[in-house]
């Protein structure tokens, strides 16, 4: 790996830590709303749908981020190589 990817890499390991945190924050802030009673009013769209999308939405950053990184990517394209290599029998 080179310095060029390894630096993009961490910095978007750092924003997804980042988000990450920011998303436990407001889980922390929401969820015991229904244990304490009403005192947060956040009525735009219920919050356990809010929170269920970006959840959602950061386990598909974790899967991109952790799951499909350049590792996986080389890999992949050298599999699409190594078919290309072979003749096609007829």
């Amino acid at each position: 790996m080179d310095y060029e990817t390894a630096s993009t890499r961490t910095n978007s390991i750092r924003k997804f830590y980042k988000s990450l945190f920011i998303f436990a924050i407001f889980a922390a802030l929401i969820i015991p709303d229904d244990i304490f009673g009403e005192k947060i009013n956040f009525r735009l769209f219920d919050r356990y749908t809010i929170l269920a999308i970006w959840g959602f939405i950061i386990l598909i950053k974790a899967a991109k981020l952790f799951l499909f990184d350049s590792e996986w990517e080389r890999n992949m394209i050298e599999k699409e190589l190594e078919k290309e290599k072979k003749p096609i029998k007829y």
